[in-house]
């Protein structure tokens, strides 16, 4: 174990010290085992979890702070949030030498915590901790879960719920929200050395900030482009949710689809739709001419402008190469667009099962009847036998082999997601202390791409009134 703080080391101003509060009655609910070997942290016991995230016993070495940062919320700019639930105990020097934030969030108040109370409940724990799991295993760059604590802590949201603490873990926590902060306070000299830190900790290789920022945009770019392959809602995309490291963080109302509905809203409090679906890729870049913005007075507008330019192209090569891949296709095509237009199309129009549609496609051969149960999950209509006859003339001119096909598809598209319904059965039994389901739910999601026997009605869609929901805001 090597912990200690560089951030608060190095950018001292940009946080504040803070001392974590105890959970009334705090109990470990999990571990991530495998993560906690990978990092360096195999060896310390279970009391020492829990003492360090539920009742405020630090491990030797963390220096806990909270990082100051603004943000455009829903298209309005607040000029000073900051880290109000969630603490930087400390960094952990891995094996290989890098350095990953120990950040817990649920540990009661902080300066920034403005009027809440600094509290996460178990719900909005749970979810998180299985989210950011489930995205790895996908693929997709997101903060990770390390422990989970529940407790008899009385918290108040839209009801009283049981509070828990989360320790997650990322490279880092750094947002565009934080050099929005110091650009727009009148403190924009802190911003070469906030990049300064970003680019020796986290980017090397990478020497001058206009390659600093094009790596960002791209990094951004990517990102979304699996989101929305993957078919995942962030739910709250301002700018102090965005990752200069184009990760994944700050998982509230976050909903993956499951009939396929393009404009699926999963924040209720998101009345007009801005952080829909299909509303990701544009916001994604919206937010990055916000950071171009708060980087103006340390980078020529040219710079930035070439950098913003190359976002739209990024974002859709990623995403048609990874619909490509999930379509079991070989090689691009130049109607291949078309294709997948009309698949869309037909999607939302008869409300098919986004990923059991992709998954059971796999077993589609090139000459025959549909395998059962795709031809059970699909309207016998003239519009779908047509284009699956489109799909198969596909297949035949690239020479595809049915075997080859189902195992490269099978790769791809999951058969276990997390969808909101089976968050919430894991919820509700973890609230009537059962933690069964939760186990078998983070096991299983941890191999989404396998056949798992023993899992088989995890990997059935959602009752019909249950999909497509919107959650709340609150954690």
């Amino acid at each position: 174990m090597k912990l200690h703080n560089a951030f608060a080391t190095e950018l001292p101003w940009a946080c504040e010290a803070v001392t974590p509060t105890p959970l009334h009655n705090a109990r470990l609910l999990h571990l991530n085992r495998p993560l906690l070997e990978q990092l360096g942290l195999g060896a310390v016991d279970d009391a020492k979890w829990l003492a360090c995230c539920g009742n405020a016993t630090l491990l030797p070495g963390m220096t806990p702070v909270a990082q100051v940062y603004a943000g455009h919320q829903f298209g309005h700019f607040v000029p000073q949030l900051g880290d109000g639930r969630a603490i930087l105990l400390g960094q952990q020097q891995t094996p290989d030498g890098e350095l990953w934030d120990l950040h817990l969030k649920g540990a009661g108040k902080t300066p920034f915590s403005r009027f809440g109370d600094g509290r996460a409940v178990l719900r909005s724990s749970i979810r998180e901790y299985l989210a950011s799991e489930a995205l790895h295993a996908l693929n997709i760059p997101t903060t990770r879960a390390l422990v989970l604590v529940g407790s008899d802590e009385e918290v108040l949201r839209e009801t009283v719920e049981p509070g828990a603490t989360v320790l997650r873990t990322a490279p880092c926590h750094l947002r565009f929200g934080h050099i929005e902060y110091f650009a727009w306070s009148g403190q924009s000299q802190r911003i070469p050395p906030l990049l300064d830190y970003l680019k020796r900790h986290h980017y090397p290789g990478i020497e001058d900030n206009q390659a600093l920022f094009h790596e960002v945009v791209g990094r951004t770019a990517r990102l979304i482009a699996r989101w929305q392959a993957a078919g995942f809602v962030h739910g709250v995309l301002n700018t102090d949710n965005m990752s200069l490291l184009g990760l994944t963080i700050d998982y509230g109302p976050f909903g993956f689809i499951d009939r396929y509905v393009p404009d699926f809203v999963c924040n209720h409090t998101d009345s007009v739709g801005r952080y829909a679906l299909d509303q990701q890729p544009a916001v994604g870049y919206w937010n990055l001419q916000k950071l171009a913005q708060a980087l103006a007075d340390h980078l020529s507008p040219d710079a930035l402008r070439q950098s913003l330019d190359t976002y739209q192209h990024t974002l859709m090569l990623e995403y048609s190469e990874l619909m490509r891949r999930k379509l079991g296709l070989e090689s691009w095509e130049e109607d291949d667009p078309t294709l997948f237009r009309q698949l869309f199309l037909l999607l939302a129009q008869d409300g098919v099962d986004y990923h059991l549609f992709l998954r059971l496609l796999a077993r589609l051969p090139l000459h025959g009847d549909l395998p059962p149960s795709l031809a059970a999950l699909l309207p016998a209509s003239e519009a779908w036998s047509n284009w699956l006859s489109t799909y198969r003339q596909r297949l035949s001119r690239e020479g595809s082999n049915d075997a080859r096909r189902a195992a490269e598809m099978e790769a791809i598209n999951p058969k276990y997601v997390l969808r909101n319904a089976l968050a919430q059965q894991v919820i509700s039994a973890a609230e009537a202390c059962d933690m069964a389901p939760f186990e078998q739910l983070f096991e299983v999601l941890r191999h989404p791409f396998d056949e798992q026997p023993q899992a088989e009605a995890l990997a059935t869609p959602a009752p019909f009134w249950y999909q497509c929901t919107s959650l709340s805001c609150s954690s």
